[in-house]
């Protein structure tokens, strides 16, 4: 991802077409409404149709979403992050994600916009699928919870000042991923990854406020 100074006013045009432009944008509302629906949808499904045992289907829930947590690292560091000299690949890249790192506080593109997620999430699925058979109807609507959460709280950390003190910490370290050490704190919804593949951000200074940093 090319390196961009940072905006905390404003909001980036990506597309000359209002109507394309559109697509570029969304609301948590819009988000749960799509995937809340869904979930219960699948439970209901392993229950009820598949008459799966309850804590069969806790056990795949719970494992898709501690998967989330990992493949948000993944995706963070080696897709949104990759490095690259090919213009067009550049180009995608910032309409990917360098675009929030530009304008971080952008409220409608926190969340990835419907089209884009949904095709993402039906080839996440097939792909489960194929691994887990029906299990994929406990394993998916845990996936998508931790999607969700971790969409939640980015939308906080960028929206909002931390609304209890515990969660100050949280809201540092994303804001020292966004504007000290973009090559470190991947993890959002989860530090974890970042302390087991060592990319902790380092900084000994204060740092609480973006404004200021």
């Amino acid at each position: 991802m090319m390196e961009m100074k940072i905006k905390n006013k404003g909001q980036a045009t990506l597309f000359h077409s209002k109507r394309l432009e559109i697509f570029t944008k969304t609301t948590p509302q819009v988000i749960y409404s799509m995937y809340v629906p869904l979930i219960i949808a699948m439970l209901s499904y392993s229950f009820f149709t598949l008459h799966v045992e309850w804590y069969t289907v806790l056990g795949y829930y719970a494992g898709g979403m501690f998967f989330w947590t990992f493949f948000e690292y993944l995706i963070h560091r080696f897709i949104f992050h990759h490095h690259s000299e090919d213009p067009q690949m550049q180009k995608f890249m910032y309409t990917a994600h360098g675009v929030h790192h530009e304008f971080p506080r952008d409220k409608e593109r926190l969340f990835m916009p419907p089209v884009p997620s949904l095709i993402l999430a039906s080839l996440l699925f097939s792909a489960f699928y194929f691994i887990l058979p029906v299990n994929a109807f406990m394993f998916f609507p845990g996936f998508l919870t931790g999607y969700l959460i971790y969409g939640s709280m980015h939308y906080a950390i960028h929206a909002m000042a931390p609304p209890l003190k515990f969660m100050k910490a949280w809201w540092r370290y994303h804001h020292l991923h966004h504007y000290k050490s973009p090559e470190k704190g991947f993890g959002v919804s989860s530090p974890m990854w970042d302390h087991i593949f060592g990319t902790v951000p380092s900084y000994k200074g204060k740092f609480d406020n973006p404004e200021e940093g």
